[in-house]
């Protein structure tokens, strides 16, 4: 079970229940990944709606390493993910605010 304290957040790949989260070493990782921009520009497409697929990508990518996957962007191409893009875009939310939530938000229910 994701645990949203720790930051996690589940999605269903290729059958298989994935826990993602955002470490430090995984949020240096997807920094780097990023075309343009910083990862404040990047929570604010999210926060405005102007994220790309690539965005969702790296962030699933970045998400699944920092709960121990191994594997590459490459390696999720042709993945189904249960749920579509959708499901997929809003766990990539999920997971960018989770990772930058602090205790008295999570409280206050923001």
């Amino acid at each position: 079970m994701a645990n949203p304290w720790r930051g996690e957040v589940a999605l269903v790949i290729d059958g298989e229940r994935r826990v993602m989260r955002l470490t430090l070493g995984a949020l240096a990782e997807l920094e780097a990944s990023l075309e343009s921009g910083s990862l404040v520009d990047l929570v604010q497409r999210f926060e405005k709606g102007g994220f790309s697929t690539r965005d969702v990508l790296v962030l699933i990518v970045a998400g699944l390493r920092g709960g121990g996957w191994q594997g590459r962007a490459s390696d999720l191409l042709q993945a189904e993910i249960e749920g579509g893009p959708m499901a997929a875009a809003k766990a990539s939310a999920e997971l960018l605010a989770r990772a930058f939530m602090t205790p008295e938000s999570a409280d206050a229910g923001v």
